[in-house]
This record gives structure tokens, C-alpha cells and sequence, in this order.
């Protein structure tokens, strides 16, 4: 449901799409057993299939996915982050994300933007990370776009939240999550058309669900409904 290996964020970048099938959903091998895509817990709380029992993706359900985020600095670095998650399982990039913001200065656009070959050299060299040449360079490519987008006085987040759906009931299973919607195809467009690399419906759809503007949280799940849209607590 939440997470998908992306086709389409850079040609020839990623892997096969395995789809919200393999995400952790009801997996036997997991101590929890499942209901309707949910799972219950130890500490008897029903979550999403998808965070499996790992305590990182556990924290992670709970405390950060699907709450609405309108922070610059933070849609950027998950824009980023989505596109290092190209061809992998999103769990790969969160073990990593804090190794991720220590070398790319907080994905601040402006420390990142000014990245040139030994910045980068220095990435390729770094285990801890994700070491891809085209994802690095996408980063310092996208952060110089925002840079852009700043200088012609908008908004990442006007940018992004104009493409955020109208509200709708949550998803009563994973059988009713899709991989991607009209508004992620939409979404993908535009960042594409104002020059951002490594973003396709598929990670686009990621993105709204991460950051908010979508709630794809199962209906059975305990996380309670977040209030959606520019107005939203920021992170």
C-alpha cells in the first residue's frame, strides 16, 4: 500500500514494480496475524499490513506517514529520498535516512545545490548510503530546481498541495489502494515540466501518501484521521 518499487521515476533507474502484494500484508512469517490487511500487535493496536513488525517501520506508520506536511526543507528531502527509493523497499532508505541527511546537509537546497564532482565523488564513497552516480546527481539537480522555483517566488508545497484529492473514506483493505491515481500522474507531470528527475506516478503517489495528502491509513487502523490540506500542522 505504501510502498512500491517505482518503474517510471527514471528510465532504466529502477526495478520491477512488485506492487503493495509484497509489502508485508498478512505475512505469515510475521508474529502478528492479519485482519482484513491489518495486523494486530503486541501491544494490541491494529496497524497497517505494511509496516510489518520492524520497530523502525512501526515508528515510522505511526508517527510520520500519511500526516500532512507543508515544510519546505521536509517535502524536498522526501522527494529526494523517494527517488534513492527507486528499484528498492522504502524500509532500505529509512535505515538509512539519518546517513542521508548528515551527508546532504539536511537537504538544505542551498548547501545541496552548491554540490559539485568532489561533493559528489565523496557520496559514491559513502557505504552508509545508497550509491548511486544518477541519484546523486538528481538530488543536487532537484535542489537547484527549488532554487529555481524559490527565485520565481513559488512554492514547493503550493506546487504540491494543488494536486492533493478531494477527501474520501479511508480504504477499507489493500485491495483498494491502487499504485497510482490521477493525481499522481498529475503531480509527476509537473514536477517533471519544472525540471525535477526521479519522480513517476508511482513514486509520486508514494509522495501524497507519505506526506499527507492522501490518507491511505486502512480503516481499521488505530492512527487516527489527520486534518488534510496547505493549512495543516507542518513538520
Amino acid at each position: 500500500m505504501g510502498r512500491h518499487r517505482d518503474l517510471d521515476a527514471e528510465p532504466g533507474a529502477a526495478g520491477p514494480d512488485v506492487g503493495a502484494a509484497a509489502a508485508g500484508y498478512g505475512n505469515p512469517g510475521d508474529p502478528t496475524s492479519g485482519e482484513r490487511g491489518v495486523l494486530r500487535h503486541a501491544d494490541g493496536l491494529l496497524r497497517c499490513g505494511w509496516c510489518g513488525s520492524d520497530p523502525l517501520y512501526v515508528a515510522y506508520h505511526d508517527q510520520e506517514w500519511g500526516r500532512p506536511v507543508v515544510d519546505e526543507r521536509a517535502l524536498f528531502e522526501k522527494l529526494c529520498l523517494e527517488g534513492f527509493q527507486a528499484g528498492l523497499s522504502w524500509l532500505t532508505v529509512l535505515r538509512k535516512r539519518e546517513a542521508f541527511r548528515e551527508v546532504f546537509a539536511g537537504f538544505d537546497p542551498e548547501v545541496v545545490a552548491g554540490f559539485g564532482e568532489v561533493e559528489v565523488d565523496r557520496l559514491l564513497g559513502d557505504a552508509r548510503i545508497i550509491r548511486s552516480r544518477a541519484k546523486i546527481d538528481a538530488t543536487v539537480s532537484n535542489a537547484r530546481t527549488l532554487l529555481e522555483l524559490w527565485e520565481a517566488d513559488t512554492r514547493l508545497s503550493e506546487v504540491v498541495w494543488a494536486h492533493a484529492p478531494a477527501p474520501r473514506p479511508r480504504p477499507r483493505s489493500e485491495d483498494d489502494v491502487g499504485v497510482t491515481t490521477p493525481a499522481s500522474h498529475g503531480l509527476a507531470r509537473t514536477l517533471k515540466r519544472l525540471g525535477f528527475r526521479f519522480i513517476g506516478p508511482t513514486s509520486a503517489y508514494a509522495f501524497l501518501q507519505s506526506m499527507g495528502l492522501v490518507d491511505d491509513h486502512l480503516e481499521r487502523c488505530h492512527v487516527p484521521s489527520s486534518e488534510t490540506g496547505p493549512a495543516a500542522t507542518a513538520r
